[in-house]
């Protein structure tokens, strides 16, 4: 196997140089214009760092776009490790990732880079993509660059939301997305006239799927516009007219496409439809039977996994119509993965016994990124291996193995959720909340029957509304983060040990 990720790009482009690698609305790229593009930027990285001694992090600060691929690439071809930002992230947040972060470089555009020079970043620091892409590319240099690479280095750092108001950055490796590149292909049938329909933003970690199983075979990889998002009914449509025969999205596209009348066409078959892959939040079966029933051909898989391992760790390939009430499990482990589920005395769980899932294997993370007291506490020690160091990671997930032998998801052990397919620490909300003039306490929940955050809030301000609440956490959280709506209250229920009482919150949230 590669010791570098980017030796797929290498490989294929000399296999099918005219092969279209990318699709966007505005552009196509070949898999040799893909690869002498990612060339001319890592010869700009490589010519700008004297010495080479470690990996060392670049951020990625651009629009989702082919730009972002053909950076990550390059990127990787000077040898270091990249770091996909989310270029519609409040400007405090990104002032504490980029502070926890310290990147070498970032990789941006002129109007993202007058942002990044108004939160203090040394101009020298901002690389203009148009400007370094035009580097006439050097392969020998890359190539012995990527050859003092080994599998164990980081290919890319994904952030995440932290508790404390500041993300976390997770650490993967190259052999972790290697490995899981081929299970996909090997597990899905994957070939070099798949099309993939790309829908997971670059800083959300499903895109790992798409980057790199296109890169393994030589397959298209289609960026659908994140607009057409808006408009569920066209998607369907716009998988016809591209001929996109794999995807692999949140549950939450697939549920509002199923509600958006796209279904009621009955001359929309799309027989070019192969694989439909979910993952990042929990499926409702009334969803899912109706894109089952609707389109009975293509292969139809739940997969899950949090980002401290690549991407995905378990799957179950669907091969039956479940009751609405009834779960749906999320399998077994993929290749070279293995999971645990523990009970609260550290040991295996028995058959129904709910547990922690607990996850080791190729594709685990190398913990946070400059936050080894955080590692410390998730990635432990397995308690029933006392022979060897082995590595696990804990993840808060409550889950049982049924009879079957199939996993079972049941819930977080803490108030992390997953909504609209990205990881939310509840409490990034409530600090965010707190921040807030007028606020003087806040409580975030989740109302998983509708599938919104709540939040629970008193003020001292009696003209603060839900209205104004949301545009002050909007400077300060992302879109998706912002409740669904406010309770105002006096004062919050405590409970015997003078904490919130959360139980009572969520009984008042059903009642609201």
């Amino acid at each position: 196997m590669h010791n570098s990720a980017v030796l797929l790009l290498d490989g294929i482009s000399r296999k099918a140089p005219g092969r279209i690698a990318i699709e966007d609305r505005r552009n196509s790229l070949t898999y040799e214009q893909y690869n002498n593009s990612a060339l001319s930027v890592g010869a700009y990285l490589i010519s700008s760092q004297q010495f080479w001694t470690r990996t060392v992090p670049i951020a990625v600060y651009l629009p989702k776009g082919y730009e972002c691929l053909v950076s990550f690439m390059g990127i990787l071809y000077s040898g270091n490790a990249y770091v996909p930002i989310d270029a519609s992230m409040p400007l405090p947040r990104l002032g504490k990732l980029l502070e926890n972060l310290s990147p070498e470089y970032i990789i941006t555009n002129e109007k993202n880079k007058a942002a990044l020079i108004s939160l203090g970043i040394d101009e020298e620091k901002t690389l203009l993509f148009e400007e370094i892409v035009k580097h006439p590319p050097d392969a020998g240099a890359a190539l012995a660059r990527v050859g003092k690479v080994i599998d164990t280095d980081p290919i890319y750092i994904m952030f995440t939301s932290g508790s404390t108001g500041v993300p976390k950055g997770v650490v993967i490796t190259h052999r972790g997305v290697l490995d899981y590149a081929h299970w996909v292909v090997e597990t899905f049938g994957v070939s070099s006239g798949s099309v993939f329909g790309n829908q997971a933003p670059f800083h959300f970690d499903n895109s790992i799927l798409d980057i790199y199983s296109c890169l393994l075979t030589g397959a298209k990889f289609v960026l659908i516009p994140e607009q057409l998002f808006q408009f569920p009914a066209k998607l369907p449509q716009f998988i016809e007219q591209h001929g996109i025969d794999t995807i692999f999205w949140v549950p939450t596209v697939m549920i509002n496409v199923a509600n958006s009348g796209a279904f009621d066409n009955g001359e929309l078959v799309l027989p070019c439809l192969k694989r439909v892959l979910f993952c990042g939040e929990e499926m409702p079966n009334k969803a899912l039977n109706t894109w089952r029933r609707r389109f009975p051909g293509p292969l139809y898989a739940n997969l899950y996994g949090p980002t401290e391992i690549t991407d995905v760790c378990t799957y179950y390939i669907v091969d039956r119509e479940y009751a609405d009430s009834d779960p749906l499990p999320i399998g077994g482990p993929c290749r070279n993965m293995n999971v645990l589920v523990l009970n609260e005395n550290n040991m295996a769980a028995a058959v129904n016994e709910i547990g922690e899932l607990c996850i080791l294997g190729s594709g685990l993370a190398l913990g946070y990124w400059n936050n080894p007291e955080a590692t410390s506490k998730v990635f432990t020690q397995n308690p029933l291996n006392p022979h060897y160091e082995e590595k696990m990671y804990r993840t808060g997930d409550l889950v049982y193995v049924n009879d079957e032998g199939l996993i079972i998801f049941m819930g977080r052990m803490d108030s992390q959720i997953k909504h609209k397919g990205n990881r939310i620490e509840m409490g990034e909300i409530e600090t965010a909340a707190k921040s807030i003039d007028g606020v003087i306490n806040a409580c975030a929940l989740y109302d998983s029957d509708k599938q919104e955050i709540v939040l629970f809030a008193v003020c001292n301000d009696a003209e603060l509304t839900d209205r104004r609440i949301n545009k002050e956490l909007l400077k300060l959280v992302p879109l998706y983060m912002l409740p669904g709506r406010t309770v105002f209250l006096e004062d919050f229920p405590l409970n015997p040990n003078g904490k919130i009482d959360r139980p009572l919150l969520k009984v008042m949230m059903q009642t609201e």
